[in-house]
């Protein structure tokens, strides 16, 4: 839709609520009294209402040149509030603390478990590292032998 389509039907809806006000006004003075009573306490409970609407979002919205900032409304955080806030980081925090100590746990295990097969083994470490004894063991372990 173009900017003047939008124009046009501002201006229609706008006349609409004038008409639907104007009716509305016209049948308020055919009411009885008590019933006229219940909607102007309405009505000022209303206004009261958005009044404080009103003043909540101007304090937590304030705009001044080419910036604009949200804030809490100027109330600080106590400090239950600042507490929720720091929990989850704190959270995250203590996990990957947990998960770093666990990967290094599990790798420690591990080469002590290959260790002590080297050491408890009948062969000595240095059997390991000579290339005959790699060649022996490829040789020995194919599928077949």
């Amino acid at each position: 839709m173009t900017n003047s389509n939008l124009y046009l039907q501002d201006i229609a809806q706008e006349r609409m609520a004038l008409r639907v006000c104007a009716h509305l006004s016209d049948a308020a003075d055919d009411l009885p009294y008590d019933l006229s009573e219940r909607l102007r306490a309405a009505r000022a409970q209303a206004l009261s209402k958005r009044k404080i609407l009103v003043t909540r979002t101007a304090q937590s919205f304030s705009s001044s040149g080419d910036s604009a900032s949200l804030t809490l409304g100027g109330d600080y955080l106590n400090v239950w509030e600042r507490l929720a806030a720091i929990l989850p980081l704190l959270a995250l925090v203590m996990g990957l603390i947990t998960i770093n100590l666990l990967q290094e746990q599990n790798s420690s295990d591990e080469i002590a478990e290959i260790d002590a097969a080297l050491l408890t083994d009948d062969l000595p470490p240095a059997a390991y590292a000579d290339q005959g004894f790699a060649q022996f063991i490829k040789i020995h372990s194919a599928p077949g032998q």
